[in-house]
């Protein structure tokens, strides 16, 4: 699959694949400078790349694991959906969920990327919804074992 990507900026940085083997290409921080997010703060990061997704696709934007995990730091908005009609800028809302200052630095990896298809679909107004095993036992029905 080709994706069509545009730099908005000369320096922009093109997302990559880290490994052979990796489903998500990471997005990396265009910034002028290093930017601090202070405890529980929020940033509105650029990455100063824009895609063209084909229709019937979209781009999810996801956390890379290192950064929670060692940093406490995230996206916002847990998975950010890019869709197809979409051709601004990329951006990343970061949140910093630590008790500690944390700096991205210009070019810093800040989250990753991953197409997958989707389909549009046509609502059924029903009375009733087939029955199943589960039904309508909800949060943590099924135990932790």
């Amino acid at each position: 699959m080709k994706l069509k990507i545009k730099k908005f900026y000369d320096d922009a940085i093109i997302p990559e694949y880290q490994t052979k083997g990796a489903a998500g290409f990471d997005f990396c921080a265009h910034l002028d400078a290093p930017l601090t997010i202070p405890p529980q703060g929020i940033a509105d990061i650029g990455t100063g790349v824009g895609v063209e997704i084909a229709e019937g696709y979209e781009l999810q934007v996801r956390n890379r694991s290192g950064l929670p995990f060692k940093y406490h730091v995230g996206l916002l908005n847990g998975i950010g959906t890019v869709d197809s009609d979409f051709r601004g800028e990329m951006r990343v809302l970061l949140k910093n969920f630590s008790d500690k200052d944390f700096v991205v630095e210009p070019g810093m990896r800040i989250a990753q990327g991953v197409v997958a298809k989707y389909e549009h679909i046509d609502w059924e107004l029903v009375e009733e919804l087939s029955e199943t095993e589960r039904n309508q036992n909800a949060f943590g029905s099924t135990g932790l074992k």
